[in-house]
């Protein structure tokens, strides 16, 4: 909601992991040099002020909107280590572009790069959301983090982003879709249903040939697409389990991000 400061993810490099999904990824041609350079050697352009009008449309033609956060680098790189008072800060201030964008409280908060503290779920709890999608897992649940119990569901990410799959092994932009569908195809629970996270630079522009495989692949074999917020009028709050939030390491990613550990009786 806030500044595009792109460029200060380069500091990442140092990272194990991270170059190496840079390479295979093709970090520049994705993103494009000038965005590289933001926040570094050219200020980062305030999104919600240069893009709140799209971001109006994409509600007006009927399409869940949410909060990701204020600053997307910013709040990957130190929310982990960070304090309830900055926490509730960064958190205040995408609160605020959100509201001046759409005129109202968001449903939903998915946080940038599934990075989080309790802190943050402390918030989440305290503005009523209907649900949060801040971690990645299997299949929905009330979140247990630092020994707290916090009352906003977990909607997590089920499936690899296509970053995390293109390049690895055998997997290719050509055959990356039919990986997905087989995850899909002989998950554990398949009537849970699945959420898929998309980037608009990427699977909007870069891999937008891709994007229009999967969309075709799965309507092909019967699946139902739609938005988290559908999935979320599906739950049962009452008969949620509750689950572990921890961090942890998943394939094809840097770094650790937030996961669904083991369930709390």
């Amino acid at each position: 909601m806030g500044p595009d400061n792109t460029g200060r993810a380069l500091k990442r490099l140092l990272r194990p992991g991270f170059l190496q999904k840079v390479m295979r990824t093709s970090v520049t041609s994705n993103y494009g040099l000038k965005t590289l350079m933001y926040g570094v050697l050219i200020p980062g352009p305030d999104i919600s002020r240069r893009a709140g009008h799209i971001m109006k449309q994409t509600q007006e033609a009927g399409f869940e909107t949410g909060i990701h956060t204020f600053d997307h680098i910013r709040w990957q790189d130190y929310v982990v280590k960070r304090d309830a008072h900055w926490t509730q800060h960064e958190m205040d201030k995408a609160l605020a572009a959100y509201r001046g964008v759409f005129g109202e409280n968001p449903g939903t908060w998915g946080s940038a790069g599934w990075q989080i503290n309790a802190h943050a779920l402390v918030v989440q709890d305290t503005w009523g959301l209907d649900y949060a999608s801040d971690s990645r897992g299997t299949h929905p649940f009330l979140p247990v983090m630092d020994g707290i119990e916090f009352a906003t569901p977990q909607i997590p990410g089920t499936l690899p982003t296509l970053d995390e799959l293109i390049g690895v092994d055998d997997i290719t932009d050509a055959n990356v879709h039919e990986v997905l569908l087989e995850q899909i195809l002989h998950a554990d629970n398949p009537d849970i249903g699945h959420v898929f996270t998309l980037h608009a630079e990427l699977e909007g522009m870069a891999y937008l040939d891709v994007m229009d495989k999967l969309l075709t692949t799965w309507k092909q074999r019967g699946c139902v697409i739609g938005s988290t917020k559908e999935l979320f009028r599906t739950l049962d709050g009452d008969t949620l389990p509750r689950h572990e939030m921890l961090m942890a390491e998943i394939p094809g990613r840097s770094g650790e991000v937030a996961v669904q550990g083991d369930p709390v009786n």
